[in-house]
């Protein structure tokens, strides 16, 4: 079942209507518009006789083995908590596309709740994706691997979104085409957000690495566009807020062993600080290592991301009931087309 037909609840769906061994239960949207519309055609797709539905009681009530929630809004995770744990009592296995990559960064409050909504549903709650849920997460850890003696990881991620077509997401969210006054406002609150984001792939990195975080500490530059930047959301103009970079630093022992940095510009060539867009993961060790990738390495966020989570489907179903991340679970991969069978 799939909750929500943003861009990416609408590649999801196409996916599984593509044939992954999976059957598509139902459809939950937000808009009142796309409530009684066939899912297909909220896909882009010919009808296929699921309708999709704004009524949680009647999604609670269907047949599904699992639901990919994406709610289509970036921000904090446990603003969703209630409907999750509904869902997951009701017996339903969860993946989530915003956050919950690694729920003990929340505390015990967050793990009861999910730990008991999946006893009681004999189910498992998984959070997967890209940008948490991978690069600054499951990438780094995947590393480690080749190295011993670590003393430190770094992960950073910078993001062009010259072509994002959210107005919601570009402006509103990350705050581009705002004033210095008005960004600066709202900072308080969104400091707060992102620091219960990536908090998530810093403990997660810590736990794979057995390693405890005495805490996480936030640091933030921002930018002003230096003239009008015509980009796919919306204009921002000269003199607003045209890029940001986040730092997240887990400390341990008084000191930062753990890095992400998260770099948002609303245009790369309107905004050259920071570097250009791509990814990075050092690891300081013996030996060291060092992984880069323009971004070209990821052509398309929101396909990976949808792959990310229809790939994980058969094995977060095949999981012990629970909260289960990265690490409990065997590696999720997908499967090689075999055209001379006709079969995948």
């Amino acid at each position: 079942m799939q909750w929500a037909t943003g861009a990416l609840g609408r590649v999801i769906i196409r996916g599984v209507l593509d044939g992954r061994g999976t059957e598509l239960a139902g459809v939950w949207v937000h808009d009142p518009a796309k409530d009684g519309v066939d899912a297909g055609v909220l896909a882009g797709r010919d009808p296929v006789g699921v309708t999709a539905t704004r009524d949680v009681a009647e999604i609670l009530a269907l047949d599904a083995d699992c639901v990919v929630h994406a709610p289509g809004r970036p921000g904090d995770p446990l603003v969703d908590l209630d409907t999750i744990c509904a869902l997951l009592a009701s017996g339903k296995n969860v993946i989530c596309m915003n956050g919950l990559t690694y729920p003990y960064a929340y505390g015990p409050f967050v793990v009861d709740d999910l730990e008991r909504a999946c006893k009681r549903g004999g189910v498992s709650v998984h959070g997967c994706g890209i940008s948490r849920g991978f690069i600054a997460d499951a990438l780094p850890l995947m590393l480690t691997r080749l190295s011993q003696r670590i003393t430190h990881v770094y992960a950073r991620e910078c993001w062009d979104f010259t072509l994002h077509p959210s107005r919601l997401m570009v402006h509103s969210v990350i705050g581009f085409g705002k004033t210095e006054e008005e960004y600066l406002g709202v900072l308080r609150s969104h400091r707060s957000t992102m620091r219960a984001i990536y908090s998530e792939g810093l403990h997660m990195m810590a736990a794979g690495l057995h390693l405890d975080l005495d805490d996480v500490d936030v640091d933030v530059e921002h930018r002003l566009a230096g003239t009008d930047l015509e980009i796919a959301s919306g204009m921002v103009p000269r003199g607003t807020v045209a890029a940001a970079r986040w730092t997240f630093s887990g400390l341990a022992g008084g000191r930062p062993v753990l890095t992400i940095e998260a770099v948002h510009k609303a245009s790369a060539a309107g905004v050259p600080d920071w570097g250009p867009p791509g990814y990075a993961v050092r690891v300081d060790g013996r030996p060291p290592l060092t992984l880069t990738a323009g971004a070209d390495w990821v052509p398309d966020p929101i396909a990976a991301a949808a792959a990310h989570a229809l790939n994980s489907i058969p094995i977060v179903c095949a999981a012990d009931p629970g909260i289960r991340t990265y690490l409990d679970l065997p590696p999720v991969m997908s499967r090689m087309e075999d055209d001379r069978r006709g079969r995948r």
